[in-house]
C-alpha cells in the first residue's frame, strides 16, 4: 500500500511533513553532507534578525538527562548577509525555504518582513515571537496576548497576503490557546507549536549555574508531552489552523504522536545533534507507522486523537 505523504501549511504544499527546527540545522549545510535536502518537507532556517549577532557568552549549552539546556542568543549573520548568501543556497538546493524571523521589537519584525516580500523561492515565514521584547521591559512577545498580536500584525500589514505566517509560540504560558487566538485574530495563518520551555542548570561542584545567563530553552525528550498538550488543547480550540509540531522527537513514533494529536507536519530539532540522520529516519519511521495504522494519506492521520474515544 502506498501513502500520500504530502502535507499543506496554508496553500503551500510540501512533499513530506518532515521539517527541520529553526535553530537546529542553521540554514541546511551542515545536512546537506548527509542527505539531500530535497528529502526533507522544508528546510526552517535559523531565526534570523536584522543585524548580525554573535550570540551570548559562553558557556551556552548544558546537557541534561533527557535533552539540552541551550543559550545561543540568535547568532546569526543579520538579514542582508542572509538574503545574499543562504536563501542563493537553498534556491540551488531546491530546498523548501520557511525562513524564521526574530526581533526586539514590533518595528523589527516589520523591517524583517519587508526586506522578505519580494523575495523569490520562499514558501512560507515563520515568525518567532519567543524573543525578548525590549520596548516592554524584556517581556517575551508570545507570553502576552497583546505583544504576540502586535508583532504578527505587523509581519501582516508589511508581507502582503503572498506568504503564510506561521507564529511560534512559547509553552511558558498559562493558556496557548490565548495566545493562539491573538496571533490568528492579527493575521497568523498557522502555528509552530512548541518552542523551548525556560530551565536553568546548576553545577554542583562549582554551585554556580552552568550556563553564562543563568537560564537557557530545554529541548528534548523531556517536552515531548509538553508539545503533545499544546497541539491537542490549540487543535481542540481552533480545529481548521495548520500546526508545525515540534517538541523532543527522536522516532517516527514521536512524531506521530504529534500528528495524532493535530500536527500537520513535524520539525526535527534536539535529536539531530546526536544522529544528523535523524530526521530521514524519523521520515521513514512516520511514513511506516501511517501505513501500518491503515491510512492512505497522511492528512488523514492528523488530529485523528480527537476523533476516536479514550
Amino acid at each position: 500500500m502506498s501513502i500520500n505523504f504530502s502535507t499543506s501549511i496554508s496553500g503551500a504544499f510540501f512533499a513530506n511533513p518532515i521539517f527541520t527546527a529553526s535553530g537546529c540545522a542553521g540554514s541546511g549545510k551542515e545536512l546537506s553532507h548527509f542527505f539531500p535536502l530535497t528529502s526533507l518537507g522544508a528546510v526552517v532556517t535559523k531565526s534570523i534578525m536584522i543585524k548580525p549577532r554573535s550570540g551570548r557568552a559562553t558557556p551556552r549549552m548544558a546537557e541534561t538527562p533527557s535533552g539540552m539546556l541551550n543559550s545561543i542568543g540568535l547568532q546569526g549573520p543579520g538579514i542582508d548577509l542572509f538574503l545574499e548568501n543562504d536563501i542563493p543556497w537553498l534556491r540551488e538546493q531546491g530546498a523548501r525555504i520557511i525562513v524564521s524571523i526574530a526581533g526586539e521589537s514590533v518595528e523589527d519584525y516589520a523591517v524583517l518582513a519587508r526586506k522578505l516580500r519580494n523575495v523569490a523561492g520562499i514558501s512560507a515565514l515563520e515568525v518567532n515571537i519567543s524573543c525578548p521584547n525590549v520596548e516592554n521591559r524584556g517581556q517575551v512577545f508570545a507570553c502576552n496576548p497583546d505583544t504576540a498580536s502586535a508583532a504578527i500584525a505587523a509581519v501582516r500589514r508589511n508581507i502582503g497576503g503572498e506568504l503564510p505566517i506561521i507564529a511560534k509560540l512559547s509553552p511558558d504560558v498559562t493558556d496557548i490557546t490565548t495566545i493562539a487566538e491573538s496571533v490568528i485574530s492579527a493575521g497568523a495563518d498557522g502555528l509552530a507549536l512548541i518552542n523551548t520551555l525556560l530551565g536553568m542548570v546548576i553545577d554542583t561542584t562549582s554551585m554556580a549555574p552552568k550556563l553564562s545567563q543563568k537560564t537557557g530553552g530545554l529541548s528534548g525528550p523531556a517536552i515531548r508531552p509538553i508539545a503533545v498538550r499544546a497541539i491537542y488543547q490549540v487543535r481542540a480550540a481552533f480545529p481548521k489552523i495548520p500546526i508545525v509540531g515540534m517538541g523532543g522527537v527522536t522516532n517516527g513514533r514521536d512524531a506521530f504522536e504529534l500528528v495524532l494529536a493535530g500536527a500537520n507536519a513535524v520539525s526535527i530539532g534536539t535529536a539531530t545533534f546526536g544522529n544528523p540522520m535523524a530526521a530521514m529516519t524519523i521520515k521513514n519511521e512516520l511514513e511506516e507507522l501511517c501505513e501500518a495504522r491503515g491510512f492512505t494519506s497522511f492528512s488523514d492521520a492528523v488530529s485523528y486523537a480527537h476523533r476516536v474515544e479514550a
